[in-house]
């Protein structure tokens, strides 16, 4: 860190604020995925003044601001590519305010969304939003991605919740937009413009969350199949039905196998798909509906099917689901998470697709994900990605065919987790020019210096 920078930063924030140690630096200088840069310093906010400050000096002396929640994205979005001060929210962690009577949270940045799911529910609220690092990722970090997770089929992503927003931008002004009302049409929506601009456009230093009243009840079905075929049909069968789970979640082969091998095969039932069938609601309605999507299933032959009721026993067949991860990196092999989303029709594509990627490039693919909106988490699993750049150049030309045909069928290259870095290369493949040149556009208006978040994929 360059002492005039550090100095200045100290006179302007205090001493507590500002770390430039090795450690510090080394673990704000990247996030899960595999690229990483260090800031010169780092600086750890306290309030919206603090980054209003901080920003606006940064935009004078035309400085690079990362800023960054819990640090557990999947893309690179939060590495300083530019170095610069990494600008952690963490410790503005307040859940300011919960409202059962207007059915609304308050709460700053750095608040983990699994304690904000936990405070809320004591309160006989809900909030939907469930990513699978919710123990670990921010609610700052979900705007920023806009992120989702299996409740999405029913309940939608963060932005569907996101009712008001404090951010601070380039220049240092505070723009407050939205507020605690549940329907708004005051001008443009600038909520949406900010949520998922992954840091930069502004940062977002409070957000008011709309809340729903917490489902009474609670069942989950897994179901086990011969095929992926077959459980992608007892999806559109459910549909079809007129059932809309709260979610719907899919896995293949090679990823029941890893949890075999991690977990033991007692936990994993045999076959070679797997679906969870989760629904929610009042007691008599998740009675029937439950009763019905088992008698359903049933009629498709399962290999194996077990319905649970209650958060406890539901949560239990779960626990296989949100373990899925952890066994594929216990595979030895690094996993390279692909949140693809293709039209629901196009599930089965996907997935023999996936087998086609497998025999033309050599890695294993592993499949699991959200069925009933059509995000799959397309994993190429990769021996030594780390240490050989053929191997990474390999992975290049898989995720080339992979993108490419997602797009054909009109899906998109990132449902849950960004572009950041590691998308940034199909950026210009999953967009039009026109589109490119809106976002452009927008950035030179509301951050003229370029200093938020820069080198990614708006550059």
């Amino acid at each position: 860190m360059s002492t005039t920078l550090g100095d200045g930063l100290r006179t302007l924030l205090g001493d507590d604020a500002i770390a430039a140690d090795p450690d510090t630096l080394a673990a704000h200088s990247g996030d899960k995925w595999f690229a990483a840069h260090q800031p010169e310093v780092v600086v750890f906010a306290r309030s919206a003044n603090d980054v209003s400050k901080l920003l606006r000096f940064a935009s004078l002396e035309k400085i690079p601001v990362t800023a960054r929640g819990g640090g557990f994205g999947y893309v690179g979005g939060c590495v300083p590519a530019r170095g610069g001060i990494a600008l952690s929210l963490i410790q503005m962690n307040r859940i300011k305010e919960i409202s059962f009577a207007d059915a609304v949270a308050v709460v700053e940045p750095g608040v983990f969304t699994a304690d904000l799911k936990a405070a809320v529910r004591a309160q006989k609220l809900f909030y939907p939003p469930d990513p699978a690092s919710m123990k670990d990722c921010t609610i700052g970090g979900n705007v920023a991605t806009n992120a989702g997770g299996p409740r999405c089929l029913k309940y939608g992503v963060t932005r569907n919740y996101v009712i008001g927003l404090e951010v601070v931008l380039a220049n240092g002004d505070v723009l407050r937009t939205g507020g605690r009302v549940h329907k708004n049409k005051t001008g443009f929506d600038l909520i949406s413009l900010f949520v998922g601009s992954e840091g930069m456009l502004g940062v977002v230093t409070e957000i008011t969350l709309r809340l729903l009243p917490l489902p009474p009840a609670r069942a989950t079905l897994s179901a086990a199949f011969a095929s992926a075929a077959q459980a992608a049909e007892a999806v559109q069968a459910i549909f079809a039905a007129g059932f809309l789970p709260s979610s719907l979640e899919i896995a293949d082969h090679f990823t029941l196998e890893a949890a075999r091998r991690d977990l033991g095969k007692m936990i994993v039932p045999e076959g070679s798909a797997h679906l969870l069938v989760d629904l929610d609601g009042q007691e008599e309605s998740v009675r029937s509906e439950s009763a019905a999507i088992r008698e359903l299933l049933e009629k498709r032959k399962p290999n194996a099917l077990e319905l649970a009721t209650g958060e406890a026993d539901c949560e239990k067949l779960w626990a296989l689901r949100r373990q899925f991860s952890n066994s594929l990196r216990a595979t030895g092999l690094t996993k390279l998470n692909q949140d693809v989303v293709v039209p629901r029709s196009r599930l089965v594509d996907l997935m023999e697709f996936a087998e086609t990627l497998q025999a033309k490039h050599g890695f294993p693919i592993a499949c699991f994900g959200h069925a009933g909106d059509g995000n799959i988490h397309v994993n190429i699993m990769a021996d030594r990605y780390n240490r050989h750049a053929a191997v990474r150049e390999k992975v290049e030309r898989a995720l080339d065919d992979l993108f490419a045909q997602v797009l054909a069928w009109g899906g998109v290259i990132t449902g849950e987790h960004g572009i950041g870095l590691a998308k940034k290369r199909w950026w210009p493949d999953a967009t039009s020019e026109v589109v490119r040149d809106v976002h452009c556009r927008l950035k030179q208006i509301l951050d003229p210096n370029d200093i938020l978040n820069p080198g990614k994929f708006v550059d």
